[in-house]
């Protein structure tokens, strides 16, 4: 497999690596960025977990809770550019989707865009099409999450991202007066730290072994490290395990509003104050364009395109 510029470029944007050690790494995977990205890993050179979603196309996310109060719903819609998402009928047909996923539960995009909106009589694939022709660009329901029970929701950065909470909680515990506070603390540690698991028991065991095969390739290319005996350098991969737990799983995240805890120990003094159990069943953050590849325009072909 071959590789372009473009394509040291992207790895570079991944990994925050200099451009011949991109190189190498791609002449080594030939050509395949993932395997790239887990050859620089390995040797110490790639800033951890630097992703490619960080391309980005444009619009917004949207979360909220329902006026039921239980049922919370988390909806990307992409424009072309970023305008758009600024402009108050755009973000009231984003608006309008989410209330039609709350109200209507579809299944999925397909069986969305074929019901009646909520407020309208007309379908949503009506409505987008309406909304493409008077705001005068491509417009693109991407994804949506609903749940229902004890939830909450939140928006950062005028609809950057977006993330809905679940909570386990009796009835009692979720009408606390300072519950609503305190999920609203929980989701914006996901908002912010973006957690990708939810606890170290929900890590999938084929991650664990790749972490810790790409762990053990770090000490063994370390000359200060890899002529240790092979039962402390078993004990340095676990020890390393321990922070990779930390930086991905929301549960083993230190608290961003409190550094001298994890958001465990949060959650555990938050019941304990509201008097009943209290855990966070599931979570889902949406962060606008993450893993969309956005056009890349020729500004002076686009002109000597309209100058012919």
């Amino acid at each position: 497999m071959s590789f372009t510029a473009k394509d040291v470029q992207a790895l570079r944007e991944k990994t925050g690596c200099g451009m011949m050690d991109c190189k190498k790494a791609l002449t080594e995977s030939n050509g395949d960025m993932e395997k790239a990205v887990e050859i620089l890993r390995e040797k110490g050179i790639a800033a951890a977990e630097k992703k490619a979603s960080r391309v980005a196309a444009e619009g917004i996310v949207d979360a909220f809770v329902a006026d039921d109060g239980k049922t919370g719903v988390v909806v990307e819609v992409n424009s072309e550019t970023d305008f758009v998402s600024k402009n108050a009928d755009f973000q009231a047909f984003v608006r309008e989707v989410g209330l039609t996923i709350a109200k209507n539960a579809p299944a999925d995009l397909d069986a969305l865009l074929n019901m009646k909106c909520a407020s309208f009589d007309t379908t949503v694939a009506e409505l987008l099409r309406e909304k493409i022709q008077t705001i005068g660009e491509n417009l693109t329901i991407r994804r949506f999450y609903r749940a229902q029970g004890v939830v909450s929701t939140y928006v950062h950065s005028g609809g950057r991202i977006g993330v809905l909470a679940e909570f386990d909680a009796s009835e009692s515990v979720a009408e606390n007066p300072g519950f609503a506070e305190f999920a609203k603390d929980i989701s914006m540690q996901i908002a912010a730290m973006s957690p990708r698991f939810l606890s170290k028991d929900t890590v999938p065991s084929d991650e664990i072994d790749k972490e810790r095969e790409i762990l053990l390739a770090q000490i063994k290319n370390d000359d200060k490290l890899k002529n240790k005996p092979e039962q402390v350098i078993q004990k340095m991969v676990e020890g390393r395990l321990g922070k990779y737990y930390e930086a991905n799983c929301l549960l083993e995240q230190v608290f961003i509003k409190d550094g001298a805890m994890t958001v465990a120990a949060y959650v555990a003094a938050k019941a304990k104050e509201f008097g009943g159990a209290i855990s966070v069943k599931n979570f889902t953050r949406f962060e606008k364009g993450e893993g969309v590849q956005k056009k890349e325009d020729d500004f002076a072909a686009e002109v000597a395109n309209m100058v012919k």
